[in-house]
């Protein structure tokens, strides 16, 4: 899903993504994908809305019985005073449903699957959205598989777009 702005302020509207984690995608096999909320305070929806953020580094994992994200880079919002800024790598709590945060727990611990964070958005509602998906490493011998067959494609659709 590509980026919508709006021309005048230069904020994301709604439906849009903010940040995405390609890395992810093709480092591990992702299984369970989930959407949780977060707990952000104001000046970090103001960067998100600007389209500040970055996630390449930011992990998920348990703290207290509950999910948590950390390592996520939300810089400060230059507009507002230096007494309403908040910590750009603070750890943020997200919000799931009892049955998912047990899942999550579950197959981190015992099946041996990471937690990560892919995709930074906002709904249809205009909520900050975190997708999260359970994920097992990939070998390098299916990195190299995934790359050939993405040359592959690349190169299919070429001979097909100048063939006809």
């Amino acid at each position: 899903m590509a980026k919508k702005k709006e021309k005048k302020s230069g904020l994301i509207s709604t439906d849009a993504t903010v940040v995405e984690n390609k890395k992810a995608r093709f480092d591990y096999a992702l299984e369970d994908k989930f959407e949780a909320g977060m707990m952000l305070v104001g000046t970090e929806v103001k960067s998100l809305r600007m389209g500040q953020a970055n996630i390449k580094e930011a992990y998920v994992g348990p703290k207290d019985g509950e999910i948590w994200l950390f390592n996520a880079n939300i810089p400060e919002y230059q507009q507002a005073s230096q007494a309403f800024q908040h910590d750009p790598k603070r750890a943020r709590k997200l919000l799931l449903h009892k049955r998912e945060v047990d899942k999550l727990l579950g197959a981190a611990t015992r099946d041996g699957y990471s937690i990560l964070p892919l995709r930074l958005f906002f709904n249809g509602r205009g909520l900050a959205k975190l997708e999260i998906a359970l994920g097992k490493g990939k070998q390098a011998h299916d990195k190299r598989d995934a790359k050939k067959k993405r040359d592959w494609d690349k190169q299919k659709g070429r001979i097909m777009r100048d063939k006809g």
